[in-house]
């Protein structure tokens, strides 16, 4: 039964990363994400100078201590958008104030009509809004690399991201507090943050480098002070400076957060004869988490008996693919920080079907037990996660430009409990099992140059024969990284490179040669060989070897951008055990230009063009992807816009279709897909987005998604994103068999078949916010697929896209149905009455309807310190041998699936000293 919480592989990906940063920083609602430069300012920085607190703030937001007239602002704003480089036309004054705890920041943000001009919106922390916004930014070290950001909106709303190298990273939380106010003049803010939430050197005496961004949501305006043109590359070296800070004695040290939960479970109805079912279940648990200052640079975080409830669900996927589906990292404990553990960054203008290099996925840790229950167990209940015993984390970053982290987890030995005949017993599915990851990195010539190392290892403990006959013992990856760039950042050279080892008993590392990322057992592959590096199919073997490595050279800045880039995968670099790999044996290449208009005319205000190429090989020279590509970006005087691109691909070979067979050939194909956008600011605003392909065989796909956005006030927002997708397909991987007669296909025969899959979604959301510090957000996802398969046929020979159809082409083909009429299998028959005997396979045909979601009630009813109340749902409908697709008799079944529902409150207290 395909699981609903997997989805097939994604047919494009696009990264546009070097192309399209600085609009990140000029969108109307998204956050800057600002490139580097080179060290130095094509004009002389601008300074500003923080003064000692003289008196008692109140901090409510309305500047009216009167000290804060006695400094002298910072001002000067330059337009970003929507004229580069003109005077801001609205004025903003931001002043500085420090004591021995903490920085003060009091900010006037002028606007030409007043209170009537300002947009804001409430909703909850770290959420982006379509509202007027201060950003500051700080480069505590002033080395001209690391960056921290501070943000707030007119209605209070907070937004924060730490120091992560080269960028920020949003996951971090500090504890902070800022109030604003709406007046006739425009809009007031007062912030302050704790020097104990911040990393600077010992230095009593500090200069800062520092950045401040406005956003004047009316005017669509994005004005920087600090200023660099929207064609340069910008970043902590183009920043201003913040002078005249003294820190007089050390921060807070230690943070203590300990949770408490209770929950409660209402699940569907099971089998009155399974003795571990039970439909009703409560239970409580407590943790903690810690964070302890070890020098002013470094920081330990630890959690014990971590719980994630109050997390949102994954989406309902369906994956007929031999690949795993990737799902993002949602649990707070390992999104914070995590851009320190970043390794293997992949960065393109355009590219598809193209990953980076993975060598840590954090959710392998905590995963669901890999090993199964013996043979002829009657019943059996698993755990669904492995549980986290504890987890710790170093991570920091030095004066001197070193960037380091380290993180160590424990995960304990799971166990099922089984019911054989009548004796109950226990069977263990997962080994205790220890991750470790450690990360370095050092920036030189003022950031200019990056070099970087990783070293990742998985241990598993057990004494259970059948988990090591299935898991690798240990697996280890070591990796090294490098960012070179020149001429003021315009160009870069990048790359990363790593080594991995798999150990444990033959079975193992069989059961990995033999997986969807390698196929070594393919009977057309060359003998390879073993050595520093395995190539070679060998069910012996206690280990398995491989390298890797991406390299791109390219242009980043001015108005035309050029890159090249090659991605390599030896044929046994594996790193599942720590991170996510879906196919190894490859060398990819490709190649883009890039031009970009961003000075505004009557007819665009922007405008940004892409064309390139790639192809891939696997290391026995097949020709594994080919295509030619070419996407637009359009942006409409009315901030509207439009992109758009089309790829097309030839006929290549695929050396992954047989699933372990020979290489046979997958037809060429054209793919197109535009998305155009209203203006999100807009109280009512939509997002469309089509695409269609057809085969070089005529197999045509469609698919088409609406976003519509409605925020009737400005504390509530409501979304919809209805979807259909209908894709088709010639060569549907169905079974294989063995058949002596097939000596083409070296005695196997491979079956495949036309596939017809059908696709709704209607990913629903709705966020309510009381206050800064109390929201409540809902996610219900309805989901509905059908899948048909038919014309069952075989590719006529190896490397060849020719296929030959039962019953058409050749044999015969019959339906095998039930008493009740269902078609159950298909009959086949290579030759009619020939020598070649006729076999049956399932239908593999189903309907899956499904209703996912969960609604979370969020209170920080004090600083730091949050209660959750959640309430998760999870219903579907598993209909086997029903192929067609009927909405209103879908959208009944799924809405009357039965369901399992999880009720929990959480409570969590920050405490420190």
């Amino acid at each position: 039964m395909p699981s609903c919480t997997h989805s097939s592989t994604a047919a494009v990906l696009m990264i546009l990363g070097t192309i399209t940063a600085p609009l990140a920083a000029q969108g109307s609602g998204s956050f800057p994400i600002v490139p580097e430069s080179d060290h130095g300012h094509a004009v002389a920085a601008p300074s500003a100078r923080a003064m000692p607190r003289a008196g008692a703030i109140t901090l409510d937001g309305r500047l009216d201590e009167a000290f804060w007239t006695t400094i002298e602002p910072l001002t000067g704003f330059r337009q970003s958008q929507p004229n580069d480089g003109e005077p801001a036309t609205q004025r903003t004054e931001v002043r500085f104030l420090f004591d021995d705890d903490a920085i003060y920041i009091g900010a006037r943000m002028f606007d030409t009509e007043g209170a009537a001009g300002i947009r804001s919106r409430l909703v909850r922390r770290d959420q982006e809004t379509e509202a007027d916004r201060l950003d500051i930014i700080f480069d505590t070290y002033h080395n001209h690399l690391g960056r921290t950001m501070f943000s707030v909106n007119p209605s209070g709303v907070r937004y924060d991201a730490g120091q992560a190298s080269e960028n920020t990273d949003p996951s971090w939380d500090p504890v902070w507090e800022a109030r604003t106010a709406i007046d006739a003049e425009g809009w007031t803010a007062e912030l302050r943050i704790p020097f104990s939430q911040l990393r600077f050197p010992r230095d009593s005496g500090q200069t800062w480098g520092l950045q401040v961004w406005r956003i004047a949501s009316r005017t669509n305006e994005i004005s920087m002070w600090s200023y660099w043109t929207r064609t340069e590359s910008g970043g902590p070296q183009q920043f201003g400076h913040l002078e005249g800070l003294a820190v007089s004695r050390g921060a807070r040290r230690l943070e203590i957060m300990p949770y408490v939960v209770g929950r409660g479970q209402l699940l569907r109805p099971g089998d009155a004869g399974n003795p571990f079912f039970q439909q009703r279940r409560a239970d409580a648990r407590f943790g903690g988490d810690l964070k302890y200052l070890m020098t002013s640079n470094l920081t330990l975080d630890a959690t014990i008996n971590p719980d994630f409830g109050q997390v949102e669900v994954d989406p309902a996927q369906v994956n007929l693919s031999a690949f795993e589906t990737f799902f993002e990292e949602r649990r707070p404990f390992f999104i914070e920080g995590s851009g320190v553990f970043g390794f293997g960054g992949f960065n393109c203008m355009f590219c598809s079907n193209a990953a980076p290099m993975s060598l840590f996925y954090s959710r392998r840790i905590g995963r669901s037990p890999q090993g199964q229950v013996p043979t002829g167990t009657t019943y059996s209940q698993l755990p669904d996660a492995s549980t986290i015993l504890g987890a710790a984390k170093v991570s920091g970053r030095t004066g001197g430009g070193w960037t380091i982290g380290m993180l160590d987890a424990i995960t304990s030995r799971e166990h099922a409990q089984t019911l054989t005949g009548p004796a109950t017993g226990s069977h263990e599915v997962e080994p205790l099992t220890n991750y470790f990851v450690g990360r370095v990195r050092k920036d030189l010539s003022h950031g200019n140059l990056t070099l970087g190392t990783i070293a990742t290892s998985v241990y598993r403990a057990t004494d259970q024969a059948s988990l090591r006959a299935r898991l690798p013992q240990h697996a280890e990856a070591v990796g090294f990284d490098w960012n070179a760039r020149w001429k003021n950042r315009t160009w870069s050279f990048f790359g990363n490179m790593a080594v991995t080892n798999v150990s444990g008993e033959a079975s193992a590392i069989d059961r990995l040669q033999r997986s969807s990322a390698r196929y070594f057992q393919r009977p057309d592959r060359t003998p390879g060989s073993n050595g520093s590096f395995s190539s070679a199919y060998d069910p012996t073997a206690t280990s398995l070897r491989g390298w890797g490595g991406y390299a791109r050279l390219g242009k980043d800045a001015g108005d035309w951008r050029v890159e090249s880039a090659v991605n390599v995968r030896s044929q046994g670099f594996e790193t599942n055990d720590m991170a996510f790999l879906t196919r190894s044996d490859y060398v990819w290449m490709n190649a883009n230009v890039a031009r970009s208009f961003s000075r505004p005319t009557r007819w665009y205000r922007q405008v940004h063009l892409i064309g390139g190429a790639q192809q891939q090989f696997n290391f026995e020279g097949d020709r594994t992807d080919r295509q030619f590509h070419a996407f637009v970006w359009y942006q409409f005087l009315n901030y509207w816009n439009f992109n758009g691109f089309v790829i097309r691909r030839t006929a290549v070979d695929d050396d992954r279709l047989t699933r372990g067979g020979p290489v046979v050939q997958r037809a060429g194909n054209w793919f197109f897909n535009g998305n155009i956008n209203m203006d999100s600011r807009k109280p009512v605003s939509f997002s469309l987005n089509g695409n269609t392909g057809r085969t070089d065989e005529g197999y045509r796909s469609y698919g088409a998604a609406l976003t519509a956005q409605v925020r009737p006030a400005s504390n509530l927002s409501f979304s919809v994103a209805p979807s259909y997708n209908l894709s088709r397909s010639s060569q549907q991987y169905v079974t294989a068999m063995d058949a002596r007669g097939l000596t083409a296909f070296h005695g196997r025969r491979y079956l495949f078949a036309d596939l017809e899959q059908r696709t709704v979604g209607f990913d629903t959301r709705l966020n309510l916010t009381m206050s800064p510090g109390l929201t409540l957000e809902v996610y219900a996802q309805p989901f509905i697929s059908s899948v048909h398969h038919d014309r069952f046929k075989e590719f006529v020979a190896p490397r060849s896209a020719e296929k030959k159809v039962y019953g058409e082409d050749f044999g015969t083909a019959a339906a095998v149905t039930d008493q009740g009429g269902r078609i159950t299998g298909h009959s086949l028959d290579p030759d009619g009455n020939g020598a070649e005997p006729a076999f049956t396979v399932a239908n593999p045909d189903f309907n899956l309807r499904s209703v996912r979601g969960n609604m979370v009630l969020r209170w920080e009813y004090r600083p730091g310190s949050t209660l959750f109340l959640v309430w998760t749902r999870a219903g579907s409908d598993f209909s086997p041998f029903v192929s067609d697709f009927n909405l209103g008799r879908d959208s009944d079944a799924m809405f009357g699936a039965p369901t399992d529902n999880v009720f929990l409150v959480k409570m969590t207290y920050w405490l420190n000293r």
